[in-house]
C-alpha cells in the first residue's frame, strides 16, 4: 500500500541512490536520505528512540532509523541481499509505535526498485 507520503519517500530514496549508487555504508545513505527530504520539505526525525514495554516494564534502547512526518517509519539496510530478520525487525517498531506505515529500503540492491518494501499493519 503506497500513499502520497510514502511515494515522497520513495522518490528521495531513488534520488540518493541516482547520485550515489549502492556499495556504501549504510550511515551515508541515511544521511544523505535525510538531507534529501529535507529539501523536500518534509519533517525528519533521524535515529528516533523508541520504547518497548515488556510486562509493564518499558525497555529503551531501540531506535528507528528515520522517522518522517511522524508517520512513516523508514528502516534502511545497506546489504546484497536483506535477511529476513530485517522485515520481522521493520514489523516490530510497527508494533512498538503504533504506527501504520513503514518502508524497508536496501540500498545495496543492483537496482533500487528491488530493494524497496512497503509495509503496512
Amino acid at each position: 500500500m503506497t500513499d502520497k507520503l510514502t511515494e515522497l519517500i520513495i522518490a528521495a530514496a531513488i534520488e540518493v541512490y541516482r547520485i550515489l549508487s549502492p556499495g556504501l555504508l549504510e550511515s551515508i545513505y541515511e544521511e544523505a536520505l535525510c538531507h534529501e527530504l529535507a529539501l523536500r520539505r518534509l519533517l525528519v526525525k533521524r535515529q528516533a528512540e523508541i520504547d518497548v514495554t515488556y510486562k509493564g516494564k518499558v525497555i529503551k534502547g531501540q531506535r528507528i532509523d528515520i522517522l518522517v512526518e511522524d508517520q512513516v517509519i523508514v528502516e534502511l539496510k545497506s546489504l546484497s541481499s536483506l535477511p529476513e530478520v530485517a522485515l520481522a525487525q521493520t514489523l516490530s517498531y510497527l508494533k512498538a509505535t503504533d504506527l501504520k506505515r513503514s518502508l524497508l529500503i536496501n540500498f545495496g540492491e543492483k537496482r533500487l526498485v528491488d530493494g524497496i518494501k512497503s509495509i503496512s499493519l
